[in-house]
């Protein structure tokens, strides 16, 4: 009749066996702990005994009927107890075998150079940069979102680079976060800037902030930074604002595909 059901992996595992040092005595002591006798098969001199006859057991106690000899070969079968007696072929255990974190650092060579073809989670990512393709408006005395609109990369597809313009942190990706900006401002023509600001945005609001005022000599252009280490959560989003203060005109934020003066960016530290 064929075999219903899997396969048992008999060819890993052989039952317990433990020899003993015979004496002129009825009890010795077992190495694996049995509910009754009727869990050991009992070989004395080679010849098997009848449990519940000439032998119990009890806990890891085996009282015998009759006392051995010194010169007495005896040795019992743990027939409840299945061990592994041999390594498992080579290439035999594949990945849905193992456990998803059964590999540890302890159990590698970390002193060993390693190559990978795919990222290390956890390595400084998600990772994100972004520039503006071309000038963008800004409302005079006005903090403006900067539409950084390129994308450089994006490792996890996280930085909205059509709609909101924003990096939000993915699902398991929770952490500090180094934060950057640079922002190539222009006060529009041959207008001044009396002050300028940068700052990147946690969730809506001002986490760092950077201000120039130039009071005689005002500029028309000026390229302003902003970098900052931060604990983001998930469902956290970051943003790039600008301020300008111009004496008249349409001040602007200058974008250009080549030289990329104004960009955004962030990646993740660590924990």
């Amino acid at each position: 009749m064929p075999f219903i059901g899997n396969q048992p992996a008999l060819s890993y595992t052989s039952f317990a066996k433990q020899d003993f040092t015979t004496s002129a005595t009825t009890s010795y002591t077992l190495d694996n702990p049995v509910a009754n006798e009727n869990e050991l098969a009992l070989f004395i001199n080679f010849v098997r005994q009848e449990a519940g006859t000439a032998y119990s057991a009890s806990g890891t106690t085996l009282t015998l009927t009759s006392a051995t000899s010194a010169s007495d070969d005896m040795y019992c079968v743990f027939l409840g107890k299945a061990v592994q007696t041999v390594n498992p072929p080579s290439g035999s255990v594949g990945t849905a075998q193992l456990a998803s974190t059964a590999v540890t650092p302890a159990k590698m060579d970390l002193s060993q150079d390693y190559t990978f073809t795919g990222k290390i989670s956890g390595q400084n990512y998600p990772a994100f940069e972004a520039y503006l393709s071309a000038d963008q408006s800004v409302t005079n005395v006005t903090w403006t979102k900067v539409q950084c609109n390129t994308e450089v990369f994006d490792t996890d597809s996280a930085y909205d680079n059509s709609t909101n313009y924003r990096f939000t942190v993915p699902t398991g990706k929770g952490g500090k976060y180094l934060v950057y900006s640079r922002g190539r401002l222009n006060s529009s023509g041959t207008d001044r800037m009396n002050e300028c600001f940068t700052a990147i945005y946690k969730n809506g609001s001002s986490v760092t902030q950077n201000s120039w005022n130039f009071g005689t000599h005002k500029p028309t252009i000026f390229q302003g930074y902003d970098y900052i280490v931060i604990d983001l959560a998930v469902s956290d989003y970051i943003e790039f604002f600008v301020y300008i203060n111009a004496t008249s005109g349409t001040p602007s934020a200058q974008g250009n595909a080549t030289l990329r003066r104004t960009n955004f960016g962030a990646f993740r530290i660590g924990d």
